[in-house]
């Protein structure tokens, strides 16, 4: 556990990415296999699903240190973590001994999973009896598994090049490893860092390869002639596979979406055996795509009704084929890969289709063709290089995302509350309201778009024109304006203005604008029927 501890606060100290992954493969090289087991799990984003609620954890330190909830409320609205929060008011009353001495193994195995089989008194005298026996760093680190929250500075890619630092395995071979779901222990560890080939798991996906934004004009990457040119579709973007039998469909956040699309599970099962295809799984209907917020009724459906199948219609839009016949295809160039894709797909299923390249012969026209993306429901184009491998992550260079400008509105600063980590003590999380008749409604929230200076001048004036608090939210006079950028809008019930922007997020501070000059809600509804007429 001491050793875990020491990474994580090196981690958390330095802003430096060699010194990052320079720390993490020396953990990894000399850690006992079933503790970096555990390790890479939580760097990569792993969390043990709920072991005590944070209610209770609040209560037990008020109880520890006999401090009123008040204070716990302010200091935690002060710090914006709660892991943080409450090892700060348990250093006040416990002195730590001078370290944790068990493996880290042991304290997830045998001390923190069973709490889950525990009652409350139970788990109340456990984790006290922890927090007194832990250092400092330790009860941080416990606190920060038993809330979920793992926030250092350090992607998956980061933890591969750590894990390629300290073994002979080459990145890829290691990412793939760490896709889909494994168990973390001795076992798994070393099977990671294993340099030979041992076949990996059935449902496990490849990892993703990422496009990057297109910055510059698409007449700097060449030859019209050497692309690929297709929709950027607007939906979630997955990985279905038909191996060993069975079919499994994961999203690119890694979430197994087993029953949550039985059609496509359906139609794959017609799929030889051993194929992965890479593509967008969209609400579908008449040939054209539907807005996202109709996909939103079934992503979290883990059965959905036949109702809901015929109100959300679905598919799976195929642009890439990575495996066939079990065979490995990402090391062919793009050209051959999908001319495979079209050969496998030409009988399949409607649920799964193919996604259809764009024939506009030179850069100027397939310029116009983007100009139509808002009425075919997509976010711009995607170029792709024909030659290109399937690469690992976003790779610049072979794939490319040409999007269209940003749909915009002039909104309200309704609400604010601090953010996490290094801006605990700033308020960088916004909502935001529009006009309607002589009031305001929410429509959304955005904390991404202004710069530091920005955010220090906005956080002074909001300290000084609150008007209520709630918690730690604060509403505020109703002055200041600005331009949110969005990447698409539709009705939504879960928002008291009745809509909801795809993708929020601040395109500048309007100083020249008063409240009065914002948009309304019937001129976002214009501009929403304005979006549907394109359908």
């Amino acid at each position: 556990m001491q050793r875990f501890v020491d990474l994580y606060q090196t981690l958390d100290e330095t802003n430096a990415t060699s010194a990052k992954v320079r720390a993490m493969a020396d953990y990894f090289a000399s850690a006992p296999a079933a503790d970096a087991a555990w390790a890479v799990y939580f760097l990569t984003g792993g969390r043990l699903r709920r072991l005590a609620k944070p209610a209770e954890l609040r209560q037990w330190v008020l109880d520890l240190t006999g401090m009123p909830d008040w204070l716990l409320e302010e200091t935690y609205s002060s710090v914006g973590d709660l892991a943080e929060t409450l090892s700060l008011l348990l250093d006040t009353v416990l002195a730590p001994p001078e370290q944790a001495s068990e493996p880290l193994h042991v304290w997830v195995e045998q001390r923190l999973l069973p709490l889950r089989q525990q009652a409350e008194p139970d788990r109340k005298r456990q984790l006290i009896g922890w927090w007194t026996g832990l250092p400092t760093g330790g009860r941080f680190v416990l606190n920060k598994m038993l809330t979920g929250a793992f926030r250092v500075g350090v992607s998956r890619r980061l933890v591969v090049r750590a894990l390629a630092q300290a073994s002979e395995v080459e990145p890829a071979r290691l990412a793939h490893r760490l896709m889909g779901h494994w168990q973390p222990d001795a076992a798994f560890f070393r099977h990671l860092l294993d340099p030979k080939d041992h076949g990996e798991d059935a449902s496990r996906p490849y990892p993703f390869f990422l496009a990057s934004p297109l910055a510059g004009e698409p007449g700097e990457l060449g030859a019209r002639s050497d692309w690929l040119a297709e929709w950027k579709w607007d939906g979630v973007r997955g990985q279905l596979l038909q191996r060993g039998g069975d079919c499994y469909l994961w999203s690119r956040g890694e979430d197994l979406m087993e029953g949550r699309f039985p059609e496509i599970e359906a139609a794959a099962r017609a799929l030889q055996d051993g194929t992965v295809l890479d593509g967008e799984i969209l609400a579908w209907d008449d040939d054209r795509p539907l807005p996202f917020n109709v996909l939103q009724k079934r992503i979290n459906r883990l059965r959905p009704s036949a109702r809901m199948q015929q109100r959300a219609p679905v598919i799976f839009l195929a642009y890439d084929l990575l495996e066939q016949d079990g065979g490995d295809l990402r090391a062919l160039p793009l050209t051959e890969r999908r001319q495979r894709l079209a050969a496998l797909l030409d009988h399949a299923d409607g649920s799964i289709r193919l996604s259809r390249p764009l024939d506009d012969p030179d850069w100027d026209s397939l310029a116009r063709r983007r100009d139509q993306a808002l009425a075919m429901g997509t976010e711009g184009l995607m170029l792709k290089r024909l030659n290109s491998p399937y690469r690992v992550g976003r790779t610049r260079g072979d794939w490319w995302k040409w999007k269209i400008a940003p749909l915009t509105i002039d909104a309200v600063l309704l609400y604010a509350q601090p953010g996490h980590g290094r801006r605990s003590n700033l308020f960088t999380d916004y909502t935001f309201g529009i006009r309607d008749g002589d009031g305001l409604v929410p429509i959304a929230k955005a904390y991404s778009g202004l710069d530091n200076a920005e955010i220090e001048q906005l956080d002074r004036w909001i300290r000084s024109h609150t008007t209520e608090r709630f918690g730690p939210v604060r509403a505020v006079e109703m002055q200041q304006v600005f331009e949110l950028a969005f990447e698409g809008l539709a009705e939504s019930g879960r928002h008291k203005s009745g809509l909801a922007l795809r993708f929020p997020r601040i395109a500048r501070w309007r100083h020249d604008l008063g409240p009065a000059d914002a948009d309304s809600l019937t001129s976002v509804r214009e501009l929403l029927d304005s979006i549907r007429s394109g359908y």
